[in-house]
């Protein structure tokens, strides 16, 4: 099936919009393949289809530089995204332009050539990856134990210190030639959409979705007139925009291991978590696409756009009022009561956005909601993030308790009434969107939410949280932060790693039981990979 939707794609993208660039119809097509038949839960290999759409972007443009406290702001998130993407955007274009700057890199390049059998940039920027992720894996030792000559040799020349420049200036290189050739993308573009929209993670299929839909608006904007209108799908194109904002908000924070998923572990290789981020964007965008929509007149009682913003308002709410963020929900549940587009055709609205803010969030998940994925999703994130700033951080046991208990709950009723197996998937769910197990899911997010923190708040939340917590977090902690904090050591700036983030018992068994489950998985995998 991951075939046929490449090959999908692979005939939109790279032949009909290259030899059709302002054709708005095969932008949207496109797009649409990327929102709903990767991104949505329908097709039973869904999940199969996120994984190796994450796996093939990881090899494309590497992981994102790691999360810092910047991130806990949208600015320094979409900067963290940009500033990413320049390095790309910004290297040469030829292998020439290269090697006037760097004949290291030449010389590099034509002995990768020589291990990886002359094949193309790719080929050396998924082997390149995959011994970047075994370095960081927990496995490492079992992995390099069974390399061959030729891995062996590609590992030698990743340590080699005369090429420690001219690895960064190649691998951006051979990522901006894949991006233009291969994948008719603007790295240009890129960035501008990120500064524009959001911290679009390039692994997370509707941030592709996004991408095509806004440039075959983008595209067709000038080319238009009355006489050929018909032909422009300004409306439904739009709404596949919006709609990929809306996802990307849903499920926009995306955790990957590509080690994980490459060696067969793959139903913990990713987990999508809501991005605030995106929250904002969504407003600020509404009016520019109400402009171009003749079904949305200001005089009409009812307007799709204004029902969608209420609805996104409606989740946002609930996401920051269980993440503890009351000031955020406040004032999202007054944008909801006052937003001067609202539509009219509802006498009721304005009682039912009138009540205190907690019996509005009370109301919002009654009728059983939390059966929907995406509610599922950002009620577990929520209250766990809630948990760990909230209860942890501020060292309020009791809110760490309450917040925790309700994502354990709120995880066990999802997956005992809506989670079915599925031959098409293998090991994977059709709606399972969160691990199954839910200490593999408390503990990545601690584990990731303890990057945004620094040094003193990081090490205040490690000290606080129970040990099965601290044992996700430990090793990234060693493999991350231990080098810079022992540099600090040395100048007399830190308490030493071991005093800030001391190992929690049980190291051992942990490292054991994620080798068992990973072990278990991999024999469960079904490889639907064709290629």
């Amino acid at each position: 099936r991951w075939q046929w939707v490449q090959s999908g794609i692979r005939l939109l993208r790279s032949e009909g919009i290259r030899a059709n660039p302002n054709d708005m119809l095969l932008h949207k097509e496109l797009a649409w393949i990327f929102l709903h038949k990767i991104g949505g839960i329908t097709d039973d290999a869904n999940q199969y289809y996120k994984r190796k759409l994450a796996e093939k972007w990881t090899i494309v443009l590497g992981p994102p530089p790691p999360r810092s406290a910047a991130d806990r702001t949208r600015q320094g998130s979409i900067d963290r995204f940009a500033n990413w993407l320049r390095k790309v955007a910004d290297a040469p274009d030829t292998l020439e332009q290269l090697a006037e700057i760097s004949p290291e890199a030449i010389e590099l390049h034509d002995m990768l050539l020589v291990l990886t059998d002359g094949k193309s940039g790719y080929d050396i920027l998924r082997r390149y990856e995959t011994h970047m992720a075994m370095r960081h894996s927990i496995f490492r030792a079992q992995a390099r134990a069974s390399m061959g000559e030729r891995n062996i040799a590609f590992a030698n020349l990743i340590d080699e210190p005369r090429y420690a420049d001219a690895w960064p200036m190649l691998l951006s290189h051979l990522r901006k030639r894949l991006l233009i050739d291969d994948y008719n993308m603007e790295p240009e573009r890129m960035i501008r959409y990120t500064k524009k929209y959001g911290p679009m993670d390039w692994r997370h299929p509707a941030s592709h979705a996004l991408y095509w839909s806004a440039r075959g608006v983008e595209e067709s904007l000038t080319r238009w007139t009355m006489e050929t209108k018909e032909d422009y799908d300004f409306i439904n194109t739009d709404r596949i925009t919006i709609q990929s904002l809306q996802e990307l908000y849903r499920s926009g924070d995306v955790y990957f291991n590509f080690f994980d998923s490459i060696a067969g572990d793959g139903s913990r290789a990713f987990q999508f978590a809501p991005n605030a981020a995106f929250v904002e964007t969504y407003g600020n965008i509404l009016g520019e696409l109400i402009s171009r929509s003749w079904a949305d007149n200001a005089k009409r009682p009812y307007r799709t756009y204004s029902a969608g913003y209420e609805n996104f308002l409606r989740d946002a709410i609930r996401f920051f009022y269980r993440r503890g963020q009351i000031d955020m929900a406040q004032k999202y549940y007054h944008e909801l009561g006052s937003y001067p587009g609202q539509n009219t055709h509802n006498m009721y609205f304005q009682v039912d956005v009138q009540v205190p803010l907690d019996q509005f969030v009370l109301r919002e998940l009654q009728q059983d909601r939390i059966r929907t994925p995406y509610v599922l999703v950002s009620e577990v994130v929520g209250a766990l993030q809630g948990a760990y700033v909230g209860g942890l951080l501020g060292n309020d046991n009791d809110l760490f308790t309450k917040n925790f208990e309700w994502a354990k709950q709120a995880h066990a009723y999802y997956y005992d009434t809506q989670v079915r197996d599925i031959v098409a998937g293998g090991q994977d769910t059709r709606t399972g969107i969160l691990d199954p197990d839910f200490r593999i899911v408390a503990g990545d997010m601690f584990a990731r939410t303890i990057q945004l923190m620094s040094v003193d708040e990081a090490s205040n939340m490690y000290q606080r949280a129970p040990a099965p917590l601290q044992q996700f977090a430990y090793d990234f902690l060693v493999a991350a932060w231990k080098p810079n904090i022992d540099e600090q050591v040395a100048a007399g700036l830190s308490d030493p790693f071991e005093t800030l983030f001391p190992e929690p018992p049980g190291m051992l068994a942990h490292r054991d039981w994620l080798a068992r489950v990973a072990a278990e998985r991999r024999a469960k995998q079904v490889d639907l990979d064709m290629q």
